[in-house]
């Protein structure tokens, strides 16, 4: 009898301890768990901009890399390269690019994207400045480590107008190019097209395509940090007010007409596409109703 009391005793206790591993186990699991969703939240956290900032950094610098390395590579081995490769392989890159990160910072790596999108009303105007100054840095650096590298001028890797064209000329191409650029970035995000990263393959697709018809005359910029990284490691910065003039105007159009095509932006897969999918802020959501899809 007291055998089996002990037996069962003992039995009581062995379950009672089960429960309590069990709750320490549950205790363990939930630490761990809420450490996930903390990590989560300092991510998405607006005071992690700088997670944004330095995507675009390192995007603009492997966008300059290939996009100015195509000149300077063809200057020190001449022949090696051809015009269409050295025009097609950006658009390779930026396709490369937003696949891989553009859901951190939206993957615009050109001023005239973050001002479009910051018109667009999808992208908040107090962040633009932040964009555009660590593009210009990614782009300069690219250009002082390709120099290094090659042993070239940078200036080999920059945009100039064309010998036999003006300056206006060179604008005028430059702002057409951005404007269909732009139109097929805002396009893409938009909730009515609704292509997501596939959108990629359509700007990288574009990019290809407007280098391969339109880079004779003003080199095909279509961005004023891709320029101006170039320009500034090699100190010549001749016709630069064309590749940020042309570019910002061609830009300005583009949202003029995604309004008319679409309407106003704001909205949550607009805001998406631009800010990337840390802590996305969308202008048209109203409390008590989902985000907004913009047209």
């Amino acid at each position: 009898m007291e055998e089996n009391q002990g037996k069962y005793g003992t039995g009581r206790v062995g379950a009672g301890g089960d429960r309590g591993h069990s709750h320490n186990l549950a205790s363990e699991l939930g630490v761990v768990e809420q450490n996930i969703l903390l990590r989560i939240q300092d991510f998405s956290d607006p005071r992690q901009e700088w997670r944004r900032l330095f995507s675009e950094l390192y995007g603009t610098f492997l966008l300059v890399i290939v996009a100015a390395g195509g000149g300077m590579m063809s200057q020190a081995f001449p022949g090696v390269i051809s015009r269409t490769a050295a025009v097609v392989a950006p658009g390779l890159m930026v396709m490369g690019i937003i696949l891989f990160m553009g859901k951190i910072s939206g993957a615009h790596l050109n001023p005239a994207v973050s001002i479009a999108f910051a018109l667009r009303g999808d992208f908040q105007w107090r962040r633009v400045p932040g964009y555009v100054a660590v593009q210009l840095l990614g782009a300069t650096l690219a250009c002082l480590l390709l120099q290094a590298v090659i042993g070239v001028s940078a200036t080999y890797g920059s945009n100039y107008p064309a010998a036999d064209y003006s300056a206006g000329a060179a604008f005028w191409m430059e702002a057409l190019l951005t404007l269909a650029l732009v139109s097929v970035i805002l396009g893409t995000a938009s909730g009515a097209q609704n292509v997501g990263l596939l959108g990629a393959f359509a700007v990288g697709a574009y990019i290809a395509l407007a280098g391969l018809w339109g880079s004779p005359i003003s080199g095909t910029s279509m961005n004023p940090a891709r320029t101006f990284g170039p320009d500034l490691a090699g100190g010549n910065f001749s016709d630069y007010w064309v590749y940020v003039a042309g570019p910002l105007a061609g830009a300005v159009v583009a949202v003029g007409i995604a309004f008319i095509l679409r309407g106003a932006g704001g909205g949550r897969s607009g805001s998406g596409a631009a800010q990337g999918d840390l802590f996305t802020e969308a202008a048209k959501e109203r409390p008590g109703t989902p985000g907004k899809r913009d047209q």
